[in-house]
């Protein structure tokens, strides 16, 4: 067992599963307290256990959300700090698909609430805790998708067109979290806590397959076993972002393969970072961060 990251706090959103659970287990190996935050209770226990016996770490704990709930997220924080004064890495990998247009208890289109608002919210709801940790690290999992994305501030909730596996939906959320992935980065800077964005690879997990309708669910399966990298190779930037000391102090980037890459044009647009920043705290009813 590792120890280069005893004493550390982290959390992983999406932990039960994937990429998720394989982060957070290689991050209970370099001797963190990690934090699972999972939505089933059955499924984030089995992790909790399965993550403990193959890292040989007791520290590993469970809460439990739903994160397509703003409500549920503001009780996850608050439970969080009744357990921990201090976080040192935050890893937003909960992440969905929905082959049709659904909307959240706030009224927020799914796609939107879970891959964009939910991350929004929770980041800055724990950044006091972050900034109380210096250095401390925010880790954002991203897409390619969003080379495709579009923001489009007079549909945002896709409510006059859905695009299900064109991807449209899932696409704009994903440009939403870059976009405001690198305004926090701004706001951040003369602080030690760092933030940086990734996109995983096509990896073979369930995301893609619980996103395609009925009949095309078996055909998604066979693209991704065939066509998608594994959950450990998915994982390793992730890992990366988390933990290593070469990227100390390095925020504002977007990573593939462990390297720094450019985002898509888009993604640089300053104004429409800001506007994505106060149109997501409108969304979150709150101006959590000024």
């Amino acid at each position: 067992m590792q120890t280069h990251m005893s004493g550390k706090i982290c959390i992983v959103t999406g932990a039960n599963s994937g990429i998720g659970k394989v982060a957070a287990r290689e991050l209970a190996k370099m001797g963190a307290t990690v934090v699972l935050i999972c939505r089933s209770r059955d499924k984030g226990e089995a992790a909790q256990q399965e993550i403990k016996a193959a890292s040989g770490s007791n520290a590993v704990d469970l809460l439990l959300a739903d994160l397509s709930s703003q409500q549920s997220i503001r009780q996850l924080v608050e439970q969080f700090k009744k357990r921990y004064t201090q976080l040192h890495v935050l890893l937003n990998n909960a992440g969905a698909m929905f082959p049709s247009r659904r909307e959240s208890v706030d009224g927020i289109e799914m796609s939107l609430a879970v891959n964009h608002i939910a991350p929004f919210l929770f980041t800055n709801l724990l950044l006091d805790t972050l900034q109380a940790s210096e250095p401390a690290r925010i880790v954002n999992v991203n897409s390619g998708a969003h080379f495709s994305g579009k923001i489009n501030f007079d549909d945002l909730q896709s409510q006059k067109k859905y695009g299900g596996l064109d991807l449209q939906a899932y696409s704009q959320s994903k440009l939403a979290n870059l976009l405001v992935t690198y305004e926090l980065a701004r706001r951040l800077k003369d602080t030690s806590v760092t933030v940086n964005a990734l996109h995983p690879g096509f990896v073979a997990t369930n995301i893609s397959q619980n996103a395609a309708p009925g009949p095309l669910k078996p055909f998604m399966s066979v693209v991704g076993r065939f066509m998608g990298i594994n959950v450990e190779a998915g994982a390793k930037t992730s890992i990366y972002l988390a933990s290593s000391p070469e990227i100390e102090g390095v925020s504002g980037k977007y990573f593939v393969k462990c390297a720094p890459v450019t985002s898509s044009k888009l993604s640089y647009d300053e104004e429409l970072q800001k506007r994505m920043w106060e149109v997501s705290e409108e969304l979150t009813k709150t101006a959590v961060h000024s």
